[in-house]
């Protein structure tokens, strides 16, 4: 979850450890720090908050050093607070370390480290697990590597860890397992980070380390080893991303600049792969496995968040569309509740980063017992792609907001195009249909491009209800995960409390909360289902709530009914999730704009999720 960084080098560490926590901020903003290692001393500067804040900490300082390593932090163990901050140093000062992830028998280890009389000065399991490779270092009389690695062989969790020692001045050691690390190769230095967003300003070959690797970089040296202290051969992958995908673009915060990226975005996951005038659907990670589909008796997605919203979504495509069986699974709870598993299963894992933790465990469960995994990720080169038997990208480009909007619409083109091929290759897709919604899909990017062309409806909109306590979020059919998915962004960019449930399921329950101060958000656009939410919204407007409604254009019964309307084009109600989810992402964004909140990096929350 936290972001990690860090150089070695010719160059000043200092100015491109801070130039990439800034850029990894989305990873966690709790506090941050650097530790600069020079003449054989460590000096550490860490503060509670953002970035800027340890920026601003540091002028004045020493920071001269040609190596380096940094972190910014979500917190797990311990309080956000200086003191909890990393980087740690060990007792001795000799050592310090970062660290992304969680330790889970660290009380274990602290306590018998505290009966060989170490005092420890955070709560966090980072500064145990420091102490411990350090004491093993001492009573072993071996290497910081060998200390690292046999410490590794003890400790039970998810880690990526970046090591620096005073008697190793141009040597950074490096481990991950379940949390990501990626290494960027230059000409005569290295650069690590958790991920490449703060690289690619440097270069573009890097090195994805894998579970259970240890990296000791030098800088003009990588060595990879396994704990079994076996040399690994680096695989060195080109980055296909630009700078300029990491930058706000003139927008005010990287969560507009993605909603209004979303045509170009998923203009680039339709091309090459959606072909109407061709009645085809180029998808090799699916045409190279259409047995596995096809054959499958059930189909079962995994996801958090988000991405679990996108699978709801999936879950009527690839059932109306294919007939076969779908069950949608929270990964949190798939991992643990020993689900049942029969060879020959289809796993669809959805992620953006592709790093997130309980879905990779999960993945990992699954496969063992022999289901075919499928992954469906953004992040190119990440765990779950690799640990996928197939998969798909949606190249949707770096998404820097902590709340997914571009990413999710990537998701939904995606598995759109999956439940199409499939269907049409099954038999239970008739040609017309296919043929229909494949010009229906292939039109989407210019529908959007029409609801962004004026948002000034939606601010206004936006502005009226921002004080409310609480929203209602309904729909129907594929509009149900559109109302959760509305929800959702609500709570994480301005706090007000929502829910979303299916429009038929409000009178078992949440009309009690209806009053003329709750208002009611309807995703009402013309589907099999219209006159039902006709319906729907008659009885919120029966019990004197405020309807907000997103609507087809041309719609003439729901504004009438509506204090207010966001239209979007007309569609097919398999496609319309598309197109309807975008007056919601930007809903959100405005109404915590105007509340004054910092919409690209939410209290409490990280872009991905690498700890349980």
């Amino acid at each position: 979850m936290c972001g990690i960084v860090g150089y070695t080098g010719p160059r000043e560490a200092y100015p491109i450890v801070l130039k990439g926590l800034k850029r990894l901020e989305y990873r966690g903003y709790d506090s941050s720090g650097v530790a600069l290692l020079n003449n054989k001393q460590i000096k550490v500067y860490k503060k509670k908050g953002k970035v800027a804040e340890l920026e601003e900490a540091a002028i004045g300082q020493d920071i001269h050093a040609n190596i380096g390593i940094g972190h910014t932090r979500w917190a797990t163990h311990g309080e956000p607070s200086d003191r909890n901050a990393h980087p740690h140093q060990s007792q001795s000062g000799e050592l310090a370390m970062i660290h992304n992830g969680i330790i889970e028998n660290y009380t274990q280890i602290k306590k018998e480290l505290e009966s060989k009389g170490y005092h420890f000065k955070s709560d966090t399991d980072t500064e145990v697990l420091l102490n411990f490779i350090e004491d093993i270092k001492i009573n072993n009389n071996c290497s910081l590597e060998e200390a690292l690695r046999i410490a590794l062989k003890r400790v039970v969790g998810a880690y990526c860890i970046l090591l620096i020692a005073k008697d190793e001045p141009e040597t950074i050691i490096a481990a991950r397992k379940g949390s990501p690390l990626v290494i960027g190769i230059g000409k005569g230095e290295h650069f690590l980070a958790s991920d490449a967003s703060p690289i690619i300003e440097y270069t573009k070959e890097v090195v994805y380390v894998n579970d259970y690797e240890i990296a000791i970089v030098k800088p003009d040296e990588l060595i990879l080893k396994n704990l079994g202290n076996e040399k690994q051969t680096p695989f060195i992958t080109k980055l296909d991303m630009e700078l300029a995908a990491i930058e706000k673009g003139g927008y005010d915060h990287f969560m507009l600049k993605e909603i209004h990226e979303q045509p170009s975005t998923i203009h680039d996951c339709l091309r090459g792969r959606l072909l109407p005038q061709s009645l085809q659907i180029m998808m090799g990670g699916i045409e190279n496995n259409m047995e596995a589909f096809i054959n499958a008796n059930r189909i079962m997605i995994v996801a958090c968040g988000t991405s679990w919203h996108a699978g709801l979504i999936a879950e009527y495509l690839i059932e109306e569309f294919c007939r076969i069986p779908v069950e949608v699974e929270y990964a949190s709870e798939f991992r643990y509740r020993n689900p049942v598993i029969h060879r020959g299963d289809v796993i669809i894992a959805i992620s953006q980063s592709g790093e997130t933790a309980d879905t990779l465990v999960a993945l990992e469960s699954a496969k063992e017992k022999g289901a075919f995994i499928f992954g469906v990720v953004n992040a190119v080169g990440s765990s779950i792609a690799r640990l996928s038997h197939a998969g798909a990208y949606t190249h949707s480009g770096p998404e820097i907001g902590v709340a997914s909007t571009k990413a999710f619409t990537g998701q939904l083109a995606v598995l759109m195009m999956m439940a199409l091929k499939i269907g049409y290759a099954k038999g239970t897709l008739s040609k017309d249909r296919y043929a229909q919604l494949m010009h229906d899909l292939e039109l989407i990017p210019e529908k959007i491009k029409e609801i962004l062309a004026d948002t000034s409806n939606i601010q206004r909109i936006a502005e009226k209800y921002k004080d409310a306590a609480d929203f209602l979020f309904l729909g129907r059919g594929y509009n149900f995960p559109v109302a959760l998915e509305g929800a959702l962004k609500l709570k994480e960019i301005s706090y007000i409390h929502a829910e979303g449930y299916p429009a038929a399921e409000m009178k078992h329950g949440p009309i009690a909360l209806v009053d003329e101060n709750l208002p009611v958000v309807f995703v009402a656009t013309k589907d099999s289902y219209y006159e039902k939410i006709v319906s729907n919204v008659q009885e919120i407007k029966a019990r004197k709530g405020k309807v907000l409604a997103v609507a087809t254009a041309g719609d003439e019964v729901i504004p009438g009914m509506a204090d207010d309307v966001m239209f979007v084009p007309d569609a097919d109600e398999a496609i319309a999730p598309l197109l309807s989810v975008v007056p919601l992402q930007l809903l959100s964004y405005y109404v915590g704009l105007y509340k004054g909140l910092d919409v690209d990096k939410p209290r409490n929350l990280a872009k991905s999720v690498t700890v349980e």
